[in-house]
């Protein structure tokens, strides 16, 4: 009985060293510059951007070719045209947050589903879906305000930080567990609705703010931005509770952007005329 007790304290205390060289490697750095709207909260990371953007790059690559095969992809020339001119006149405007984002390989394409979706991996790679375009009948400033956000995700290497807090609570959680011996279930499940859940919130408040700068700087109504959600509130028919809910409720989103459409309006007002 001793015996197995120390080989199983060995193992505990291994573990729990591991982790804490790991987590020893964490990077806080500043992926963005502010901006009007202010965005200046700094990140930990534990793991690189190179990793990221290849893990981004390998599954954007997957989705396409999936897509094309069923015949999914691209097969509206005008909703293609209309997403990347958007993505051409915003990206000279990520200057602005990042100096590197404007050389980045930017690509846009449109997949025919049904889904309200849009997404923008790390490196620029875009994906909008036509139900998103058709079921919201989006104009072009409302989705001008959807790649925005998710041009931000990008701009704030949100995935890459996800994975880090992830790495990081699975970590702190072994420890516990090669502390205690105990079943560390509960703990994860603590993890995600007291820190993972809000952190995601964070984000898209996040995302948000920097987007709806980024629309108005490329011409376009920042006010589109909370028209955008009052559709998908509409749409979404209500939704879960915001403590248990990765994104804002519908009414903390539309007021927030209600505010920072307005902090913006000088930009739009100056720069409205690029697009015609």
């Amino acid at each position: 009985m001793t015996g197995f007790t120390l080989v199983q304290l060995g193992k505990r205390l291994v573990a729990a060293t591991l982790a804490l060289l790991a987590l020893a490697s964490c990077q806080t750095v500043k992926t963005t510059q502010p901006g009007v709207v202010g965005v200046d909260r700094e990140q930990n990371m534990l793991v690189s951007q190179r990793q990221v953007d290849g893990m981004a790059l390998d599954q954007y690559r997957t989705t396409l070719n999936e897509a094309n095969k069923k015949g999914q992809l691209n097969r509206n020339p005008e909703q293609v045209q209309r997403v990347r001119e958007i993505m051409q006149r915003m990206i000279p405007h990520t200057a602005v947050f990042r100096a590197d984002a404007s050389r980045w390989s930017w690509e846009a394409n449109v997949i025919t589903s049904d889904q309200l979706n849009a997404w923008c991996m790390p490196g620029g790679k875009i994906a909008v879906f036509t139900g998103l375009i058709e079921r919201l009948q989006l104009t072009d400033d409302e989705l001008a305000a959807v790649m925005g956000h998710e041009i931000s995700h990008a701009l704030r290497e949100h995935a890459r930080e996800r994975i880090s807090k992830e790495v990081g609570a699975n970590l702190l959680i072994s420890i516990l567990g090669a502390a205690t011996g105990t079943d560390t279930r509960t703990a994860s499940q603590g993890y995600q609705l007291l820190v993972g859940l809000p952190n995601s919130r964070e984000m898209e408040t996040e995302a948000d703010r920097i987007g709806i700068e980024l629309m108005a700087r490329a011409g376009y109504d920042p006010r589109a931005a909370v028209s955008i959600w009052q559709k998908m509130q509409r749409a979404g028919n209500g939704g879960p509770p915001q403590f248990l809910s990765t994104h804002p409720s519908y009414a903390t989103r539309i007021n927030d952007l209600t505010q920072y459409a307005q902090r913006v309006m000088p930009l739009y007002q100056q720069n409205k005329e690029i697009r015609k």
